[in-house]
């Protein structure tokens, strides 16, 4: 079963990520790596993704028209800062993957839909 591994934060963890050292940043990018090379039979793609500010969105209004607004869709605290998708038995494999994630913050999982059969 397919699952996506969003790794999230709030604006808070952005900002401490932005003001590491580049000693810090060396050795949480170690651990990052080790996760990666532990899980890579699992991993069947992942990407970070760029700073919040480089979005762009793309809204519905209730006429229908789009709307195109400069930064990210969601309002609230939490930053998506990249992701993962995994192929595992299920979800509860997925959650030993999340829960020895060494980047912090928030692990959001969420099943693929499957495409549809014959």
């Amino acid at each position: 079963m397919k699952y996506i591994l969003l790794f999230c934060g709030t604006r808070e963890d952005q900002a401490a990520f932005d003001a590491m050292s580049p000693d810090e940043l060396r050795r949480r990018y170690a651990e990052v790596g080790r996760w990666f090379a532990e899980n890579n039979a699992k991993v069947v793609s992942s990407n970070r993704l760029q700073a919040p500010h480089t979005a762009t969105s793309v809204s519905f209004g209730p006429s229908g028209a789009p709307v195109v607004k400069d930064g990210p869709f969601m309002e609230g605290k939490e930053l998506i800062g990249g992701y993962c998708e995994v192929d595992v038995t299920g979800l509860d494999e997925a959650l030993k993957m999340a829960k020895t994630w060494p980047g912090r913050g928030t692990v959001e999982i969420r099943p693929l839909v499957p495409p549809p059969g014959p």
